[in-house]
């Protein structure tokens, strides 16, 4: 039995709480427990990604879990899902279309909100607050009730005085991206602004008056201080609003159109026919599918992590 010396006895009274809770989640009991969890999540994407490959018959015949005791791999089915002009090919098409309307979907509502936010933390306007309390009662509101009024507003044509510029008619094409565009960053600002604000107003307020001293303006400030400190919230932001509009299926199936112009996820349930014949190309179409956002997610992971502890520590 192991008896603890005078220091580590006093040490271990005198720790504070999240000291002792960092120190349990950072034992190597809990490290093995988190790479138990790790694998254990990771499986059914392995199991999809091992029956993207496998050819029609076995996905039909067995299991995936036994390609390892007779392996055997294709890949006639990447080629029919993306290339294929039968039923339930031609993903190239949409995957393309789902790539043009997530990064400006993430790029317009993350700019619109850092632009907001910083309004909303050092810009001193009447009714500040007030519109703030507004942006934030929005997140309340359900996706599904705004669909409607949203789709009969487009199909109306978006005018500006004797300037119309969506005509309502035969919205189809760049004006049917334009309008998933608009859908995306109208859903996604209320929670970028509200997260981007709790991140700006805890800049160092002698930073922003020195800035101010020196004559900078607002634009300048914005710009040149507030920018590369927030970069990691910028950063996390952006990845989230990244997996949301990839990932999303109501919003591109809504308002993305015809077939021509859907994102990847609108048509993906579709693919398996009338009376579900061809679901076994389903994996190497879903696997299509998350392929993009889980490379976005791994390579800018550092980002992530940064931007979640920032701000949780002062001094």
């Amino acid at each position: 039995m192991s008896v603890k010396t005078e220091p580590e006895a006093v040490s271990t009274i005198g720790e504070s709480r999240g000291e002792r809770i960092r120190r349990l989640l950072s034992s190597r009991l809990a490290s093995a427990f988190a790479v138990g969890i790790a694998l254990i999540w990771t499986i059914p994407t392995a199991g999809l990604f091992i029956s993207s490959l496998r050819p029609e018959d076995d996905i039909r015949a067995t299991g995936w879990w036994t390609f390892f005791g007779d392996p055997s791999f294709t890949l006639e089915t990447y080629n029919y899902v993306l290339y294929s002009t039968s039923q339930g090919g031609g993903l190239i098409r949409n995957l393309i279309n789902t790539v043009v309307i997530t990064i400006p979907g993430v790029i317009i509502p993350v700019t619109f909100a850092a632009l907001a936010a910083y309004a909303l933390s050092w810009i001193q306007f009447k009714g500040r607050n007030l519109l703030y309390i507004g942006i934030f009662t929005l997140q309340v509101v359900p996706l599904q009730m705004a669909l409607i009024p949203l789709l009969s507003f487009f199909s109306k044509g978006l005018a500006i005085g004797p300037l119309t510029l969506m005509p309502a008619w035969q919205l189809t094409g760049v004006q049917t991206i334009v309008q998933v565009w608009i859908a995306h960053s109208i859903f996604g600002l209320p929670l970028a602004i509200y997260l981007l604000h709790n991140f700006m107003r805890e800049l160092p307020t002698d930073v922003m008056e020195a800035a101010r001293i020196d004559g900078a303006s607002h634009s300048q400030i914005f710009r040149k201080v507030v920018l590369p400190l927030v970069t990691p919230a910028l950063a996390s932001i952006g990845i989230f609003q990244f997996l949301w509009v990839w990932n999303d299926f109501l919003v591109g199936r809504t308002f993305g159109g015809g077939e021509a112009t859907r994102p990847l996820t609108a048509v993906l349930g579709d693919m398996a026919g009338t009376w579900g014949f061809g679901w076994t190309r389903l994996p190497a179409a879903a696997f299509v599918a998350i392929i993009v956002p889980l490379l976005v997610f791994l390579l800018l992971q550092r980002y992530f992590v940064r931007g979640l502890l920032a701000g949780s520590v002062k001094g």
